[in-house]
């Protein structure tokens, strides 16, 4: 599941590297992400099994109602998911996974946290850097999230949402009922 906010204009801003990840792994796994109610979700396969890509239809501090009620709808549990977003405080490029944790300040992966009720939800981070000093210029984080890359930074993106997809993967794969 990729984070981000819907529509039009965020679909570039480092805040929906989460929706490109889960773009990129459509085309990998050649399925098409469909409207479901309001959310986006296509189901591929991967190593013999079904996987479901999904991008929630919710802005990113909301985002846990709508995860909580897709993965009811599709009848798995936190444990099947793998939650895929940006973090600012990652340099630029930079891609991390992490099994469990806290939010670690990141207001969309919070909502997914309480709502779930768990931390041990397996995450795949991107990094996008962060501007002035962490727990200051808070008006300028907020535009540094929603503005969009700058044309040097492309090639950094696209690798790192290469890597994201190939980490994702291996998680699939290393998934133990």
């Amino acid at each position: 599941m990729g984070l981000g906010n819907p529509g039009l204009e965020y679909r570039d801003t480092r805040h929906n590297v989460g929706h490109r990840v889960v773009d990129e792994l459509a085309r990998r796994l050649r399925c098409r992400l469909a409207e479901d109610g309001g959310h986006r979700v296509g189901r591929g396969r991967w190593k013999d099994e079904t996987v479901y890509l999904v991008k929630p239809a919710a802005y990113m501090n909301q985002s846990g109602p709508a995860v909580a009620r897709i993965l009811r709808r599709l009848g798995l549990d936190a444990a099947d998911l793998v939650l895929v977003f940006d973090d600012l405080d990652l340099p630029l490029g930079t891609v991390r996974v992490r099994m469990k944790g806290t939010a670690g300040g990141h207001n969309g992966v919070r909502s997914v946290l309480e709502v779930l009720g768990t931390e041990a939800v397996r995450r795949v981070k991107i990094g996008i850097g962060r501007p002035g000093e962490p727990g200051r210029d808070r008006e300028e984080v907020v535009d540094h999230v929603l503005s969009g890359f700058e044309p040097d930074e492309g090639p950094v993106v696209e690798a790192a949402c290469e890597e994201a997809v190939e980490r994702t993967l291996k998680l699939l794969e290393s998934r133990t009922p």
